[in-house]
């Protein structure tokens, strides 16, 4: 019998409304085990290179993993795969709650999702069973509305939704995935793919749970997650102040992005930290299935002014509980990016994102975007319908970001601070200069979720860092802003620690290779533990993350993805920062084409074309990969 997984994947064609099952064999789930990697295996076998991304022929993968759903902190998370929108290239996005573990507990391990709907339906997962119900009467509604809406038709206050909002339904291109109304799966546009399949929600509900090979040793990894919790500073930290935590340092350094990523301070950074949070809107600590860390903030604020002394904090409107609150990257894109210091406003901006279903950074960055058009005279006020795109503007940032949704005045604009159509995260390569690489390599666009940061491994010997950075073979470390061979090297080595992650659906949190409450030794006992593969190590995990990383790799070759396309745009490898610490630093093309050079070697790619050569996907057991690029 299998452990930790059901063996069951749904097949769903929304054009015939055809629902199967198909049920593939260990050996299938102990070479992919999840995640990206299991997604990415269905949409190569069985998506032809150039299809329209919103078109019917646009595969969408949604998948657990074989530890999705166990009793231990880390573990509740599913990821999403199709062709991005945003892009043209790869999309992939995780996302955490509780529904990932409820759709274990529905009976299936993944969903193949093809065709379109001619109409709005959702998708019903229970207790080993699926149907596709009308959701004409969702259409048009916002995630928190929906979301009530099904579990009042279906009768049962505990069911999970997976949704798209407006956007999603309004093909936004950055349209997000939402569930819990606050968790997204975000960045790539796959609310967008699920919005021209007129699929509405993925509804999960039930009580099959997973036999645990070994639940007394799964038992004991859980009970060592509270003292590493208090003793661990980094994650410890987290749950106080969840990610926002991060503006303050990143200011500190000089790499908080501020007026579209021209300044790395901001001078309203403690106005819109964690600790402001703490101290004024938040008023809950939330978290995903099992979790213990409680990282995710709630927030609310009344429909009259909050006042600091004398100064008015903000007059925008009452920002309801239901939708989260804002994370780091929504803080510094609403915030710093758009030289806005009202932390209201920035959690009205959270709360419009993800009630109509859009991905924070790739919307705060556009407003950005369209504020620096408008201070340089490309944009008017007879473009923008009156509003004046000032830094500061808060008032502006709201309305533009309501627009956006509806796709309305400026919705069509895009950030140039980008890499293959994705706009770059809070985390300055110029501060950080390992990030500079992996924002251009990484297959689906700049991510600062796809690698270790530098500062871990700068640390140096002695520190918790150090040592869990050794277990993966990086027992050197390299002075801060150098990105030589050693900091290339930590890139690709914790790109594929990082993609075990996105392959076993781990929080990045929870477990990862350097500050993180679990290191990698835990995570494979993990493995075991769940699975009962007692067989499996950590190089056979190192294995599953780069043949993750080579078949996202893969995909992009497919669509003509080359080394031209792994760049970064003028804003970083041209233009200096102005003020503050990292005042005149840019980063360098020259140090980049380098980097390049280096990273494809260490990774076995062509260093030509950047795409992974015949012998390295031969190596990972992906010959039929190599077969379908023509290698």
């Amino acid at each position: 019998m299998p452990y930790g997984y059901h063996g069951k994947i749904l097949r769903v064609n929304l054009t015939t409304g055809e629902l199967a099952i198909e049920t593939p064999d260990e050996s299938f789930y102990r070479e992919y085990m999840g995640g990206s990697a299991l997604g990415l295996y269905y949409l190569l076998k069985e998506m032809p290179a150039g299809v329209d991304t919103l078109g019917p022929d646009n595969v969408m993968v949604v998948s657990l993993s074989v530890l999705t759903g166990a009793p231990i902190s880390g573990q509740s998370r599913m990821t999403i795969n199709a062709k991005s929108p945003l892009t043209g290239a790869i999309g992939d996005s995780q996302s955490g709650g509780f529904w990932p573990a409820e759709m274990k507990r529905a009976g299936f391990d993944a969903i193949i999702i093809k065709g379109a709907s001619a109409s709005p339906v959702y998708l019903w997962l229970h207790d080993g069973e699926a149907e596709l119900r009308d959701a004409t009467h969702l259409w048009g509604r916002v995630t928190g509305e929906a979301e009530a809406l099904i579990r009042e038709e279906l009768s049962d206050p505990k069911i999970e939704v997976a949704q798209i909002g407006p956007a999603g339904e309004n093909l936004v291109r950055f349209a997000a995935v939402i569930n819990m109304s606050n968790r997204a799966n975000g960045r790539t546009g796959m609310g967008a793919v699920m919005g021209a399949k007129q699929l509405k929600a993925i509804a999960v509900r039930g009580r099959e749970v997973p036999s645990i090979a070994h639940p007394d040793r799964l038992k004991a990894l859980h009970k060592l997650g509270m003292p590493n919790y208090k003793s661990n500073p980094d994650v410890n930290g987290l749950g106080e102040y969840g990610t926002a935590g991060s503006v303050l340092p990143q200011q500190w350094a000089g790499g908080l992005p501020t007026r579209n990523y021209a300044i790395g301070v901001f001078d309203g950074a403690e106005a819109i930290s964690g600790e402001r949070m703490a101290d004024t809107i938040l008023i809950k600590r939330d978290t995903c299935y099992a979790c213990i860390v409680r990282c995710k903030r709630v927030v609310e604020v009344d429909t009259h002014p909050a006042t600091d002394g004398e100064r008015q904090v903000t007059d925008h409107k009452y920002v309801e509980r239901t939708y989260g609150g804002p994370e780091y990257e929504t803080l510094a894109t609403f915030g710093a990016y758009c030289g806005i210091d009202d932390l209201a406003a920035i959690a009205k901006a959270n709360e419009l994102c993800n009630a109509y279903g859009m991905d924070t950074i790739s919307c705060g960055a556009t407003v950005a975007f369209a504020f620096e058009c408008f201070e340089r005279g490309i944009l008017s006020s007879a473009d923008t319908g009156g509003l004046e795109l000032t830094w500061g503007n808060a008032t502006a940032m709201v309305e533009l970001t309501r627009q956006i949704a509806h796709r309305e005045g400026l919705g069509a604009q895009r950030s140039v601070v980008a890499v293959k159509g994705s706009e770059i995260p809070a985390h300055m390569p110029q501060v950080k200069a390992s990030m500079g690489l992996i924002y251009a390599v990484n297959p689906f666009g700049a991510d600062h979720q796809s690698s270790e940061h530098d500062p871990f491994y700068e640390a140096g010997a002695g520190t918790l860092y150090h040592e869990r950075l050794a277990e993966i073979g990086l027992a050197d470390y390299t002075p801060s802003g150098v990105l030589d061979e050693n900091k290339v090297r930590f890139t690709l080595v914790t790109q594929y620690a990082y993609s075990i992650l996105d392959t076993l659906n781990l929080c990045q949190f929870d477990w990862g290779p350097a500050w993180q409450l679990y290191g990698p030794g835990p995570m494979v006992e993990m493995v075991r533990a769940v699975t009962g593969w007692e067989d499996v190590t950590l190089e056979e995990l190192m294995r599953l993350g780069a043949r993750r990383v080579n078949l996202l790799r893969a995909f992009n070759t497919r669509e003509g993805f080359t080394r031209e396309h792994d760049t970064l745009p003028p804003r970083i490898v041209e233009d200096a920062l102005a003020d503050g610490p990292t005042a005149g630093t840019t980063f360098s093309r020259e140090v980049l084409e380098t980097a390049l050079d280096t990273y494809y070697r260490l990774a076995g790619w062509d260093v030509e074309t950047g795409n992974p050569t015949r012998a390295t996907l031969e190596s990972l057991g992906l010959g039929w990969v190599a077969g379908q690029l023509g290698l």
